[in-house]
Formats: structure tokens, sequence, C-alpha cells
């Protein structure tokens, strides 16, 4: 079974479920329409008879993160709220899925695209891929979970390394940290047929039952990590350096940040 919507894909076929965002033309940014859609596909492969999930993007990258022209737009702090909390849904449902779920990268991950990819159980990149925590550079924080799930993976002191410094990582350089858990060269999705063909073979429901405990014993952390980014973001989304650092990068220069602790307090 295929379902088509205008800017996510959901492929059911068999054992096996596949997402792929569809915006290729926008570098599959993520908008308001693409998270309302990709929990709907994630709530349909919640309910059927996969046991894995593929998820993945059309075109050069598999997500650039969240979509600029969303920030940017006038009623951007009305819609705060209702955006963040389709962030928090899309990868609560993706964290809490009983199936097995692997991300597959190419291109880039960067942003809330990172948070999501994250919020699978396993993640395979093509060898060029780069990724990203890259919000300080528009003087934002994580979201997605951002927070909870790079510690998970690395480690609280190498996480809030990586997001202070929000530099750009190579696929080797983040699996040696540990946040890629597997490299290919060549054809990713010939890879990505012969893994699932090794996981098909294992008794499924040990698998879920397994991930059933972790989740059920850390997702009321991730809950309490996600309220936490909602308040802080928006804080953080009034400061002027915000302004300042989305300006800059319409504007392809380096940004002046110069806010001090005092003028984010009040605002």
């Amino acid at each position: 079974m295929t379902v088509e919507l205008k800017v996510v894909e959901l492929v059911l076929q068999e054992r096996i479920a596949t997402i792929s965002f569809n915006r290729p033309d926008a570098l599959n940014a993520l908008n308001e329409e693409v998270l309302e859609q990709f929990i709907q596909c994630l709530k349909v492969v919640e309910e059927s008879e996969a046991d894995f999930l593929i998820v993945k993007g059309n075109g050069k990258v598999f997500s650039a993160g969240g979509d600029i022209n969303m920030m940017m737009s006038p009623s951007q702090s009305e819609r705060f709220e209702q955006v963040m909390d389709l962030i928090n849904e899309a990868v609560l449902t993706l964290y809490s899925l009983p199936q097995m779920t692997i991300s597959v990268l190419h291109g880039a991950a960067a942003g809330l695209g990172l948070s999501i990819a994250l919020a699978s159980d396993y993640i395979i990149a093509e060898r060029h891929t780069k990724i990203a925590m890259n919000f300080i550079g528009i003087a934002l924080i994580p979201d997605g979970g951002g927070h909870f799930l790079l510690e998970k993976r690395i480690g609280a002191h190498r996480a809030k390394q990586l997001i202070w410094e929000g530099k750009t990582l190579k696929a080797e350089e983040a699996h040696q940290f540990g946040i890629i858990d597997e490299i290919k060269e060549g054809d990713l999705a010939k890879h990505v047929e012969d893994y699932l063909s090794y996981w098909l073979k294992k008794p499924s429901r040990a698998l879920k039952e397994t991930k059933r405990i972790y989740v059920e014993t850390s997702v009321s952390q991730l809950k309490q990590v996600l309220a936490l980014e909602k308040r802080s973001q928006f804080a953080m989304s009034q400061s002027s350096d915000h302004k300042e650092g989305v300006r800059a990068f319409l504007e392809k220069r380096a940004p002046v940040f110069n806010q001090s602790e005092k003028d984010i307090s009040e605002n």
C-alpha cells in the first residue's frame, strides 16, 4: 500500500514501512504541513502489521531542518505553540513506535531533521552525509528532543559541546562520536535492503518487547525535555539575537550577537 500525501510519502509493503520526506526542492525543510503529514503517517504505521520502519528523504538530502520561511512568517509568534506541539508530537510518536525504526541519511541532516533521525532506533548514513545540530547559528536551542536524544547517544558532556559549537560533522566524525550507527558506500538502498533481510529473520515480538522496556523507562524524561525545550525556545525566538541570526542567514553573512542574559530574562 502506498499513501502519497503532498509532502510526505508512506509505503507499506508486508512487514516493512517506509516514510519519505518529499519536499526535494526545499531540501526537505520541515514546516507545519510536513510535520502534520509525518505524524499522520507515523500513526498509520503504528496501527499496521509492519515490524520495521524506514525514514528517509527524497532528493539531495535527508532534511535541512526547520523551514526558515516558517521562522520568518509575520505570524510566527502566534503560531509558535502550534508548531512546537507538532514537533513534540512527531518526535514522541516516532520514539515510542513499537516497530524498530531506522533513519537512512544522505546529503545532510541538520537541526530538527537531525533530531528526528536521532529519535529512531538506528541511523545508517551514506559516507558523504553531513550532520549538524546547528540551532546556535540563529540563536536558538535544539528542539524535537535534541537535548535528550543526543545525551542518550553520546552523554551530556559531549552533547553540550556539540550543541554549543553547532559545527557540521562529516559522517565519519559523527560515527566516531556514536551519533551515526553505520556508514555505507555505494548503493545505500541496497544496503538497507540487506540490513532488513537480516532483521526480518529475527523474532519480531522479542525485538519489540526489548524496545518497549526501554521506551517505557525513558519516555517520561523525553516528555519533560520536550516541555522544557518548548518553553525555552519561545524565549529564544523572541530575542534580538535570533532575529539577527535569521537576517544574517538570509543575507549570507556572519551574525553579530550582542544580547545579554538580562535582555533574555526580560523577554
